[in-house]
Order: C-alpha cells, then structure tokens, then sequence
C-alpha cells in the first residue's frame, strides 16, 4: 500500500488537525510533542506520513505531488493561488480577512482615492482592490507587524487577519472593511485524488462524521 502524505501548517491548525486524525483513530506518535527533532511522522499501520511545513509553503507541497494532503489556512490558499483542490472547511481556526486603519481612512475608501495599503498578503490586497472594488492602490509588502504601518506613516490601511480585533484596538485601528471570512482548509493534489481517490473520500467522510 502506498503511504498517503500529509502536510500540515504549522502551529495551532497543525494541533487541531492532529486532534481531529486522532479522532478518527489516525494517532500519530510524537507529532504532538514540542520537543521532537523529528521532521517526518509516520504511522505504518495506517500507511500514513505526515509533516509540519510553514504554512505559505503547504499549498506547493500539495501542488507538486509532495504531499497527497494539506491542512492549510484559507488565507495562505488565497495568497499562494496554487494549483489543487479545495476539498473541506474543516471549521476550525476561524478568523477574517479585513481592510484595517484609522477610522478617518474610512472615507478614503469610499471616494476610491490612491492609497497606499500594507499587507503581508499583497496578493489578496491587489485581487479586492483592482478586482472588486477597482480602485488604484499602491501596495506595499510588509513581513511584520503591519499594525505599525498606518500609526507611522507608511500606509493609510492595512489588510490583514482580524480575530478578535484587540491587537487593533490597542493601537488605534478599527475594522474598516471585511474582505473574506476564513478558516482551516483540506486540500489535496490533483493527480491523488485521481489515484488515490478511494482512501481519500473515505477519509473525507470520517473527518465530516468526527466534526
């Protein structure tokens, strides 16, 4: 039997995902483990491999075939725009993509004025901007803390993941526009799931049942 490969984000969505295998009796030995060196987990058994990856690097395992199955952010699917199927919403780590500023930028967006929008996610900024609201910005890409960017001058707004909005708060920003709500995603390679199609319907509906 040929092993079925998993990739899954790093961090919170890999341990509810972990949780969720374990419940549908797919135990993985020290996967759980903080302190393990381990890159690759496999349970023989089963015939099953998983392991941990950045989040943003899960959708291109999937799509080259090195990973039959990702558990990934809807955000990073929406980022990476890669090529694979979207299979379950499996309902956890849920949070929304929002436009983010001062409450004065508000206005700004109505009038479809040329702004500056910092993002971590310039891909999904550039799509709701030019695509669904067809106003010319400029987008700057940022790796941290994009919250800073409006408060020192950098941006008007920023568009970034919103989940309880205290982060905001604390620092004088407020929801300004909801792009897109978002949560844990299942994908799988196009080829697997031509070939491997049996296994993986099946473990689509215990997944569906555990949930």
């Amino acid at each position: 039997m040929r092993y079925l490969k998993f990739a899954l984000a790093k961090g919170r969505l890999a341990n509810k995902a972990v949780a969720l295998f374990d419940k549908i009796g797919m135990h993985m030995e020290e996967i759980s483990d903080p302190d393990t060196r381990k890159l690759i987990f496999t349970n023989d058994q089963l015939g099953v491999t998983m392991f941990l990856a950045k989040p943003s690097d899960v959708p291109t395992y999937v799509e080259y075939g090195a990973a039959d199955i990702g558990i990934v952010g809807k955000d990073t699917l929406l980022e990476e725009g890669r090529r694979l199927y979207e299979v379950m919403d499996l309902g956890f780590g849920k949070c929304r993509m929002c436009v983010c500023g001062p409450a004065s930028a508000a206005q700004r967006l109505q009038h479809g004025e040329l702004i500056r929008v910092a993002s971590k996610y310039p891909n999904i900024a550039r799509e709701y901007f030019y695509n669904k609201k067809h106003q010319t910005v400029e987008i700057i890409k940022l790796n941290g803390s994009v919250e800073l960017a409006p408060i020192v001058g950098l941006s008007e707004v920023i568009v970034d993941i919103v989940e309880t909005g205290s982060t905001l708060r604390e620092n004088g920003l407020t929801v300004l526009e909801e792009i897109c709500p978002l949560s844990a995603r299942m994908v799988v390679n196009q080829v697997s799931m031509k070939m491997q199609n049996e296994r993986i319907m099946k473990l689509i509906r215990d997944m569906k049942e555990a949930l």
